[in-house]
């Protein structure tokens, strides 16, 4: 992308998984973590329990109580508090709603925090929040990667998400077992967290993600105004460049009325759509269909849609 922001650093390198090898796997069986998982909402949740079968120790905390506690049926030790969930840790893991929750979240931590321990950050939280959230961990003596994910509940339940990463080289052994757990592959975009390459990475990634969502909401919108059976749709653009496996995922979501549970939800969309927006605000460009994405998303919520799938942004075109 030629107008594009350059931090002087070669392109995102794609680290897959080798192939398994006996003293591969006889490391594997003995590199165990302790993990804690702060924010056990729809990925959070996910995450812990992958982390879980993999054959961590795990700790979750969430702000709600009663959205962690079905986690101790698959292993997880469910905290009271943010600072009992993180004492003794060898990793913590924050996803949470957006950078000032992590941030909160953190600051109710501190006095566990132990320094020297690694801090997976896998909030959406921006890039000026993640600069936030990196001076915290150097006030504190935290190993700090930007580690936000791509995915939605079924890659994450499958432990299928793509981790974007960025963090230390020196420090990356004793986070790549949490990556492998909750992921099918890494993608390193740098060595120094606070610089935000790999949410940069996020946001450009989520950008796409939501204007492909809101296209497939529309599509179906104008079809029902226009009277068209959306399956004259499908089978005009079948096999062609015009078509796409997600916006089948979508537009089935909605057809077949399956918007809940959220594979993600509304307000969530919302969120990371005005961080979009902002991002190219502050660096100079305009995000017409950004900022359209999220006025729609803000609307279907406020129609009480805010907990279903982000696809229900559809509803956003009817008064």
């Amino acid at each position: 992308m030629g107008a594009g922001r350059s931090n002087g650093q070669a392109g995102p390198r794609h680290q897959h998984r080798p192939h398994a090898t006996p003293e591969r796997e006889t490391h594997e069986m003995t590199d165990k973590l302790t993990v804690s998982v702060l924010g056990t909402g729809i990925m959070g949740a996910a995450m812990a329990r992958n982390l879980a079968r993999a054959g961590h120790t795990v700790r979750v905390w969430n702000r709600t109580h009663a959205k962690a506690e079905p986690l101790a049926a698959d292993g997880a030790q469910v905290a009271d508090s943010p600072a009992e969930a993180v004492r003794g840790a060898d990793v913590v893991l924050t996803i949470l709603h957006d950078g000032p929750a992590a941030l909160d979240v953190m600051r109710a931590a501190a006095e566990a925090l132990r320094p020297g321990t690694a801090w997976v950050q896998s909030t959406t939280a921006g890039i000026e929040a993640t600069g936030e959230l990196a001076a915290f961990a150097r006030e504190h003596g935290l190993v700090f990667y930007d580690a936000p994910v791509l995915g939605t509940r079924q890659p994450a339940e499958a432990g299928q998400l793509t981790v974007l990463a960025a963090g230390p080289a020196e420090g990356r052994a004793a986070v790549q077992p949490v990556f492998d757990a909750v992921g099918a592959r890494t993608v390193w975009t740098g060595e120094d967290g606070a610089d935000g390459s790999a949410s940069r990475l996020k946001l450009v990634a989520n950008s796409w993600v939501l204007a492909a969502t809101t296209a497939a909401g529309e599509v179906l919108a104008l079809a029902q105004a226009l009277d068209v059976d959306p399956q004259q749709f499908f089978a005009l653009i079948a096999d062609g460049p015009l078509d796409m496996g997600y916006l089948h995922a979508k537009t089935g979501l909605l057809l077949n009325e399956q918007l809940s549970p959220a594979q993600f939800a509304v307000v969530t969309a919302a969120k990371d759509a005005r961080l979009i927006v902002e991002a190219g605000r502050q660096n100079g460009v305009r995000l017409d269909v950004a900022a359209a994405s999220a006025e729609r998303l803000e609307r279907a919520a406020a129609q009480g849609h805010g907990d279903e799938d982000m696809v229900a942004a559809y509803f956003a075109s009817f008064d």
